[in-house]
């Protein structure tokens, strides 16, 4: 039994934001513990090409969509279920994020990053619900992993206003949404990363070793620190976490002495 604790074997999930950085590493890992994988991402060639790099791990689909709308969410949610019946897992990971000074901050940047990270995140999981209805039991719970920030829990230096709120967002609404889906079987949690390498945290990307002195582990993420701790959640091992927002970071989020990158 406990040689099997982390194994994805026979179960299908779907990662959004999958084509690149946190997405990207999650989608390895499930692929490497025996999961069949759907990916999506806004634009198709990259999409595509993560999947096609990707496959090399297992079963590997690329499902591009725009998800920044509900018609967009739906229409991802109605593709899924012509080539599957039934979703064990959802990664919510596709996101944005928006700095400008505060007196200079702008409607169209708070109302994309809050549409992206939080509004379609919910309305997702919403028009995927049958799918993972149909999969889940008591035995073997769905899953629904929403990807937050340390950014939700403490704040950070930059005049990212909307990026900080809705990732807090994103916390509560894990803990709200998870108290609803365990009737039904799935489990819903939440990780907040701190600083890994990717297109939105760039200091972390392009300044590693700088990010590192201000973490207490001196160190950025790297992508098993994500695979392993979202493989843990999606599998048996997470079955009993309800409602929770994992923190992984390095220390940051509870640190006095760092500051918060992710």
């Amino acid at each position: 039994m406990m040689k099997d604790l982390f194994s994805l074997d026979g179960r299908t999930a779907l990662v959004t934001g999958g084509s690149r950085g946190i997405g990207k590493m999650i989608a390895q890992g499930f692929l490497e513990q025996g999961a069949k994988v759907y990916i999506t991402a806004r634009k198709a060639p990259q999409c595509d090409q993560a999947a096609e790099e990707l496959s090399q791990y297992g079963s590997c689909v690329s499902l591009p969509h725009d998800l920044s709308t509900v018609e967009g969410c739906e229409a991802l949610a109605t593709e899924l279920k012509t080539h599957e019946l039934k979703l064990d897992i959802l990664v919510n990971n596709a996101g944005a994020a928006w700095g400008a000074e505060f007196d200079e901050y702008p409607e169209s940047g708070w109302d994309k990053t809050m549409d992206l990270n939080v509004k379609s995140l919910f309305f997702l999981t919403q028009k995927l619900h049958g799918l993972m209805k149909a999969a889940a039991s008591e035995d073997r719970p769905g899953k629904v992993i929403n990807i937050a920030s340390i950014d939700g829990i403490k704040i950070n230096p930059w005049e990212t206003y909307a990026y900080q709120a809705s990732k807090a967002a994103v916390i509560h609404l894990t803990r709200r949404m998870a108290a609803r889906l365990i009737n039904d079987n799935i489990c819903v949690a939440g990780i907040a990363p701190g600083a890994f390498a990717s297109e939105m945290n760039k200091a972390a990307k392009d300044h590693g070793d700088a990010v590192a002195d201000m973490i207490p582990a001196k160190r950025i993420g790297r992508p098993s620190d994500m695979a392993g701790v979202a493989v843990f959640l999606a599998s048996r091992a997470g079955d009993y976490v309800v409602g929770d927002t994992l923190a992984v970071d390095g220390g940051v989020a509870y640190s006095q002495i760092g500051q918060a990158w992710g």
